[in-house]
């Protein structure tokens, strides 16, 4: 099951599957297929579709779109030769596909009728900026499964033996080849027991007793420090705005999903 931001950001990028229209609807006909008419409407609602996503505005789009929807007919025609459109799993997928436009649409509306600020952007991002702190660390660790691994990792690195190639033995594939680097974070970028034992260290030093979180036990040196520099708000922006729509989304689906009655 998709989780609610996830659910959110494919409602508002418009991925679920959209088809412009499952059948010709009344009134003023684009083409004619075998005397099946396509309507202008569907045709309209294609091009925009195409123009949204960047295609230029020109004859060749046109002649594209309507040489796509007459292919389209064709093939829709045949499958209801099979009885395909009776099938009960065909009429589901197109009943989902027909919700989906109308969410997009609705969700789409809600947006524009509800702008986000850049008020409310510029606060989110001091927010972000005070729970990322005002230093960052270059660290590396070994993980494993046992407190007493990670005891003898710690004897072994009071004997001299470098950290990098105790690191070989780690549980983590991503750090475990680089000699255990994870190169510069916010130390609220781990887990929390991670994050406070690093907050600890000098440069140079390592834990002298295993850290231990959900993943197993750490061993945890820090390499280095240096003030936190968060990148200018207009550089972060966009990624600003799309959070902001997506809890946007969800706040309103939370909020409609309370007020329905559902037996």
């Amino acid at each position: 099951m998709l989780k609610l931001s996830r659910l959110a950001a494919l409602l508002l990028a418009g991925a679920i599957v959209s088809a412009p229209a499952f059948a010709a609807e009344k009134g003023k006909a684009f083409a004619t297929v075998n005397g099946q008419p396509i309507s202008q409407a569907v045709y309209d609602a294609f091009v925009a579709e195409q123009k949204a996503q960047g295609a230029p505005d020109s004859p060749e789009l046109k002649n594209a779109v309507k040489e796509e929807l007459v292919r389209r007919e064709i093939l829709a025609q045949e499958a209801k030769k099979k009885g395909l459109d009776k099938s009960a799993n065909i009429q589901g997928q197109v009943e989902l596909a027909k919700q989906a436009v109308l969410i997009r649409a609705y969700l789409t509306d809600y947006v524009k009728a509800n702008p986000i600020s850049d008020a409310q952007l510029k606060a989110e991002y001091e927010l972000i900026k005070t729970n990322l702190g005002a230093t960052e660390y270059k660290a590396r660790h070994v993980l494993v499964e046992k407190e007493d691994e990670a005891k003898a990792i710690i004897a072994k690195l009071e004997k001299g033996e470098k950290f990098s190639e105790l690191a070989k033995a780690s549980k983590d594939p991503g750090s475990k080849d680089k000699g255990g680097e994870l190169g510069w974070s916010s130390p609220n970028a781990y887990v929390k027991p991670f994050g406070e034992a690093l907050g600890k260290l000098k440069k140079g030093e390592y834990t002298k007793t295993p850290v231990k979180s959900d993943f197993g036990y750490h061993v945890i040196q820090l390499d280095d420090s240096r003030p936190m520099t968060p990148p200018p708000f207009d550089q972060v922006k966009p990624q600003l705005q799309q959070r902001a729509g997506q809890q946007q989304v969800e706040n309103l689906v939370k909020e409609l999903r309370g007020k329905a009655k559902v037996d």
